[in-house]
């Protein structure tokens, strides 16, 4: 018998679906025609074990205790699927072939291999797996997977890697949220202070945000725009380019601050006559967007229609897995297979039935076309997220899920239409000794623009030179001293907490840390990041106001008690570049985790002594209290560690 394990039951019903009739419905698993089976896990069926599991002592946290690290690392079943956790073991030892069927990533690969782990099979019989990469639920996309399996064996680094994490997450988020919160009792906090890898970096973006934005003080600044004519009467403005002599009284941004020195340059060019000294015109092109990832998805989800990101990861869930008019969701890559690209036409003619996009839009496509989304060196685990060949007989879609399919499809639709294409002009005046800068944008070709409405190039087409040319007499009618205040920068929204967790490397000074986090997905991955916001405000670090997130009393005290490098993404590079290496074969287990023991020991003393000043007074969140942007009541809960950050 040929056993396939799956990660959920949906893709369980979708791997059986395509192997033979007739099927039998049996508890936690599906017989099929030719007596192989399918099964399921319900994500993980196996947890990792708590303190008190490995001794009694530490159900009550105390400093002396600390850290803990177990001599031997145990799983457990989790209670709600104890019961599908013993029909899949069962399953796996009579099994003459296994399947790994978990997700095509680090996560999916360790979920399954641990239950495999579990059941303890024999060595031969391990090296037998199986390992197939499934990414769209609908049958002949499952078919053509189970056509290319490859020995598990081949995923085993993969798996160690996504051990590392998840034991590392385990000490470092234990043992420091247990020293620390013991620290803050002593500063009279009686709630948890949890601490972890990615959620507590996040915190602190979002509170040096909040305190920059406290300690800002606006400061005028001036401008001087020349009001410019030609002979014919057509008019045009060009900006004041201060000159190196200008430099004592401007800022580092280059913004003048002295207002009488703007208000005398207006004067000297009032009334003059100005000349072209120079004219440039680029032509500019650009491509249309690649198709989604999780996070770009979730980033414009909350900018055109407010949604959290959970929900638009639990949306995409539902178009995925009840739905099928997706691939695979939780894709951190932009890229697709060349296969893809010969489906085009099913999948367009898909979308157009579903109403994913306008008729009229999908027939203008030129499917001739082929964007660079189609790369098969850029496809990784995973592939962008696209709309299936899957066509609904009715309308089956709820509004959110309508709203989320349609950004899906619009953007897969845009690699079928031409690049934008503009012509960019510099005009370069000198009036009464002062160089100016009048520009503009002339659309050549809207190309994929068409499929997105944009306020900004709407702004950008009322902005028009009329032709000019190089010598010609031109006259400054006036000039004109336009006030203005620094703006202090806003507070993180979904959309931009998000984007800032992505390209964290922004937010990073040492030039090695900023390198590797490029090269990483930055701070969480694409499964977890919604899940860690969300963990954020139900712990009581953050708030919504509105569309802002801000940080609480409770999360601006944490970051200001623990030492700063807990709170900075440093830590995140570093593991995620070990991570790789394990990966990839070029390190091992015991070179990530070795020096990791080392360093909680050190970080449990430093709790100890710590000033916790910035906590006094600051009270734990009311467990019962309905939160902005929250739905419903919350349970009070006995902390637990979990493998998420």
């Amino acid at each position: 018998m040929k056993l396939y394990i799956a990660e959920k039951p949906s893709l369980g019903r979708a791997i059986a679906e395509v192997l033979p009739k007739p099927h039998k419905k049996q508890d936690g698993f599906i017989e099929v025609g030719n007596g192989d089976c399918v099964t399921w896990c319900i994500g993980h069926l196996l947890e990792q074990a708590e303190p008190e599991d490995y001794d009694p002592k530490f159900k009550k946290w105390s400093t002396q205790d600390l850290p803990i690290v177990p001599s031997e690392w145990k799983f457990k079943a989790k209670p709600k699927t104890k019961k599908q956790l013993a029909t899949v073991k069962r399953l796996i030892k009579s099994a003459g072939v296994v399947v790994h069927a978990g997700d095509p990533d680090r996560e999916g690969q360790l979920l399954v291999d641990e239950v495999i782990q579990e059941a303890k099979l024999s060595k031969t019989k391990k090296s037998t797996v199986e390992r197939v990469l499934i990414s769209d639920l609908n049958p002949n996309a499952v078919k053509k997977a189970l056509q290319k399996s490859k020995s598990n064996t081949e995923f085993m680094a993969l798996s160690i890697s996504a051990l590392a994490r998840s034991r590392a997450d385990w000490l470092y988020g234990m043992n420091l949220t247990r020293a620390f919160t013991l620290a803050g009792q002593k500063a009279g906090v009686q709630g948890v202070l949890s601490i972890g890898r990615v959620q507590t970096p996040v915190l602190g973006l979002v509170v040096r945000r909040d305190e920059e934005i406290a300690s800002f003080v606006s400061k005028p600044f001036y401008e001087v725009i020349a009001k410019i004519s030609k002979e014919s009467g057509e008019q045009f403005e060009a900006k004041w380019q201060p000159s190196e002599a200008c430099v004592p009284y401007m800022d580092e941004e280059g913004r003048v601050l002295v207002k009488g020195l703007a208000e005398n340059v207006a004067r000297r060019i009032t009334n003059q006559s100005a000349e072209l000294t120079k004219l440039d015109k680029v032509p500019k092109k650009q491509n249309p967007p690649l198709p989604y990832n999780l996070s770009a998805l979730q980033i414009d989800a909350n900018k055109r229609f407010s949604m959290s990101a959970k929900q638009v990861l639990d949306i995409c869930q539902a178009l995925y897995e009840k739905h099928k008019l997706i691939t695979y969701p939780r894709s951190d890559n932009r890229y697709l297979p060349n296969d893809h690209y010969f489906e085009r036409n099913d999948v367009l003619a898909a979308v157009v039935n579903n109403k994913g996009c306008e008729e009229k839009l999908v027939a203008d496509a030129n499917t001739s076309l082929k964007s660079k989304c189609w790369n098969d060196k850029k496809v990784e685990a995973h592939h962008a997220i696209i709309p299936t060949k899957k066509c609904l007989k009715s309308a089956q879609l709820g509004h959110q899920e309508i709203q989320v399919y349609g950004l899906i499809c619009t953007q897969y639709l845009a690699q079928f239409y031409p690049a934008y294409e503009y012509s960019q002009t510099k005009a370069y005046l000198t009036i009464a000794g002062g160089n100016f800068i009048a520009k503009a944008d002339t659309v050549i070709n809207k190309g994929f623009k068409v499929l997105f409405k944009s306020k900004k190039a709407d702004a950008e087409l009322k902005t028009q030179l009329p032709i000019l040319e190089v010598g010609e007499p031109l006259h400054c009618n006036e000039g004109v001293v336009n006030e203005k205040n620094t703006q202090p920068p806003s507070h993180f929204t979904e959309a931009t907490l998000l984007s800032a967790m992505t390209g964290i490397a922004r937010y990073v000074k040492d030039k090695e840390v900023k390198k590797v986090l490029k090269e990483t997905d930055g701070l969480g991955t694409e499964a977890t990041r919604a899940g860690i916001i969300e963990l954020l405000f139900k712990r009581g670090f953050l708030q919504r106001e509105g569309k802002s997130i801000k940080s609480t009393q409770l999360g601006s005290g944490l970051i200001n008690t623990i030492p700063a490098h807990l709170s900075l993404p440093d830590r995140t590079a570093l593991w995620e570049s070990q991570l790789t290496n394990i990966a990839q074969k070029s390190a091992s287990y015991s070179q990530f985790m070795t020096p990791l023991e080392s360093e909680l020991s050190d970080l449990v003393s430093l709790s100890q002594s710590i000033n916790t000043n910035a906590l006094k007074g600051v009270q734990a969140p009311n467990p019962f209290k309905r939160r902005g942007g929250g739905k419903g009541r919350r349970k009070t809960t006995r902390y637990k560690t979990k493998t998420k950050s």
